[in-house]
């Protein structure tokens, strides 16, 4: 009797065993895991081997090639999490006298792998006395990326003009990168690329650039919450200069948007209104030393 009862699970778990790998596939999707992560999250020190959750960035960049150069845009909206932590900052990176960078992800990697890359195209242009190439400073900006794997939160829009015409390229956190025409990145790229698909076209002049770049990050401004503020926008031309039009477009100023505001006059609050019984009364500080009281020794040298 002990000897059947104690076979008896045994045999029950062989069948089950046996079933289950006999049985097929189950087709679509699995939850197989939906009862093992809760366990292993309420185990002692699981917040430590567990990787952390990503948390989302929020910026408009965007790029366009017009016939005698690029145009580049950006929002200047700065976001920590769910809050604005800086409604004016700049987007737009400086690589060389006829390269520009927008950078869309973590602030702080955007602003140090441009600033690197820069120094390192300053220095070949010393050692070469030539201008600098765009796919020079694509090859060096998406080997840095490579190398961290996407640890480097940098998603970069390249733009310039060399011997070889006005280029964009797309650069993405992990290394890969797109020559196009136009390109949008960050949150809000789909409402900008939604923009550029219906109103670019090739042989572009520099005004019409100008306005699908302005109205491509409007577009991420008013659909996108990571993105807001205002609109930069910086031009390079084939002849060699720049023009970087800090704050060029203001969507949300609310100055004029309050100057309609018809206040009441009971709140209006003139100069003298609150009664005063007298002239105020000062009393000099008690440990308050004058020049009386400074005495003038003579130091033996």
């Amino acid at each position: 009797a002990h000897s059947l009862i104690r076979r008896y699970p045994i045999e029950i778990m062989s069948d089950l065993h046996s079933a289950a790998i006999d049985a097929p596939e189950p087709s679509g999707f699995s939850f197989e895991n939906a009862m093992r992560n809760p366990h292993i999250l309420a185990m002692p020190g699981s917040d430590k081997a567990l990787p952390q959750m990503t948390k989302k960035t929020g910026t408009t960049i965007v790029a366009v090639v017009y016939k005698d150069g690029v145009v580049l845009g950006a929002d200047t909206r700065a976001t920590s999490g769910s809050e604005v932590a800086e409604k004016n900052c700049e987007k737009i990176h400086y690589l060389a006298p006829n390269l520009m960078c927008c950078g869309a992800g973590t602030a702080a990697d955007t602003e140090m792998i441009t600033q690197l890359i820069a120094s390192q195209l300053e220095l070949l242009r010393m050692n070469t006395h030539s201008p600098s190439r765009v796919i020079t400073a694509c090859t060096l900006l998406k080997r840095r990326l490579y190398r961290y794997q996407g640890y480097i939160s940098a998603a970069l829009i390249l733009g310039g003009c060399d011997l070889n015409g006005p280029a964009v390229y797309q650069i993405h956190p992990h290394g890969s990168t797109a020559k196009l025409n136009y390109t949008t990145m960050g949150s809000g790229s789909l409402a900008a690329m939604a923009v550029m698909e219906s109103m670019w076209k090739e042989d572009m002049t520099e005004a019409e650039a100008v306005t699908l770049v302005q109205k491509s990050i409007g577009a991420g401004i008013f659909n996108d919450l990571g993105s807001g503020s205002n609109c930069d926008v910086c031009v390079l031309r084939m002849d060699g200069t720049k023009d970087y039009r800090r704050n060029d477009v203001k969507p949300n100023e609310v100055g004029p948007l309050r100057a309609q505001v018809q206040h009441s006059q009971v709140l209006q609050m003139t100069p003298g209104l609150t009664p005063t019984l007298g002239q105020p009364i000062i009393q000099p500080h008690p440990a308050r030393v004058g020049l009386a009281d400074i005495e003038v020794m003579e130091v033996e040298s």
